[in-house]
């Protein structure tokens, strides 16, 4: 139990339904910032606005995944108000008050390192990204069949990158019979793209590998589908890019060649909000069962 534990739930989309749910189950005081609009009631938690909130006992706080901008707005799907995460702010709470996150940026990092806060990233965990990759995988697959007139199976599918959840979908695509090549750049992951009965490739040998490609995925967060990658694919091929904002895709040259390019980072969010919220409900509650132990021995 988090009996007397106060925590501060900012922001963010039904995903966080799935956390304040699990919290107040386990008693935890919880102040719910950005969520004027949620019918919802949960027992032991308030509805507040930033300036309302003492922050001086507040033993944790839970940002959206997508944590801040870079201006340190907080995303807000159940307010229309703006509500920042400031280094002021978080100077007004004690010593030992966490910050959660699902990834994060300069501007997160550069406030938490200036008040000398520690700053979890969920996302980082291997555990939060293989269950969040099962959604995303699900998600991918409804996207490939809603923009295509052909089957996957049969089709030629090239995955760039071998993470938690490139893994995951070269092995869902190639079980539903498509051809399916991923491309890497270490040693070792090419092997395990081989052991896994799928071609391996090159990412450094991106533009000679998608001529015949009908369904490109990107998994990977910086510019590699760039406009020589694209000038050498068939106009009929669909790309569904995966990685975090802005992706890693020329969308402006990919619309000029009539390819359509399709952006969609937090698929578990969209597609599945109930389980990827879950996931990370059940991670949190032990995170910080474990505060909660260390925080009573020290009293």
């Amino acid at each position: 139990m988090l009996t007397g534990m106060q925590i501060a739930v900012i922001g963010g989309d039904a995903r966080q339904l799935e956390i304040i749910r699990k919290l107040t189950e386990l008693d935890a005081r919880l102040s719910l910032i950005g969520f004027e609009q949620l019918d919802h009631a949960f027992t032991g938690a308030v509805k507040e606005k930033m300036d309302e909130v003492d922050f001086s006992n507040m033993d944790a706080m839970i940002l959206p995944v997508a944590g801040t901008n870079l201006e340190g707005q907080v995303e807000t799907i159940f307010s229309d108000e703006k509500v920042f995460l400031t280094e002021e702010i978080l100077s007004k709470t004690p010593e030992h008050c966490t910050i959660f996150s699902g990834i994060s940026n300069a501007y997160l990092n550069g406030i938490t390192k200036q008040t000398k806060k520690n700053l979890v990233q969920l996302f980082a965990r291997d555990d939060v990204a293989i269950y969040n990759s099962i959604p995303t995988v699900e998600g991918t697959i409804m996207m490939a069949i809603q923009h295509t007139d052909f089957t996957i199976h049969g089709s030629n599918v090239a995955i760039l990158g071998l993470g938690r959840c490139g893994m995951s979908l070269a092995r869902a695509f190639h079980t539903l019979g498509a051809k399916v090549k991923v491309g890497a750049r270490k040693t070792e992951h090419l092997a395990r793209i081989t052991e896994m009965g799928v071609t391996p490739f090159y990412l450094n040998d991106l533009q000679k590998e998608v001529g015949d490609t009908d369904i490109l995925i990107n998994t990977i967060p910086y510019l590699i589908v760039n406009a020589e990658v694209i000038s050498k694919m068939p106009v009929q091929t669909l790309i569904i890019d995966i990685a975090s904002k802005p992706g890693g895709t020329d969308f402006r040259y990919a619309e000029k060649r009539g390819i359509k390019a399709l952006l969609a980072p937090s698929l578990p969010g969209i597609v599945a909000p109930k389980t990827a919220g879950q996931i990370l409900a059940d991670v949190l509650s032990q995170l910080l069962h474990e505060l909660y132990a260390k925080r009573k021995e020290k009293e």
